[in-house]
């Protein structure tokens, strides 16, 4: 009984891969925006602003994701 509770958890685990698909430049958007279940165009939006905004935070945080996150198979 125990396995199969570990097993069911085990198959919900939802990692963070940039997207070949959904990508503008690297895919880290697409990939968050599908960890996250929303439209990429809103994470773009987002990133946008914080680097605007945020002096060069946005542009920071994207250029560390797109070394260290892998991409999808």
């Amino acid at each position: 009984m125990g396995d199969d509770i570990l097993n069911q958890a085990g198959d919900k685990i939802r990692t963070f891969r940039r997207k070949r698909d959904d990508r503008m430049i690297a895919g880290v958007c697409g990939g968050a925006a599908e960890l996250l279940g929303v439209d990429a165009t809103i994470l773009r939006v987002l990133l946008v602003a914080a680097t605007l905004f945020g002096f060069g935070a946005g542009a920071l945080i994207y250029l560390v994701c797109w070394v260290v996150v892998p991409e999808a198979d």
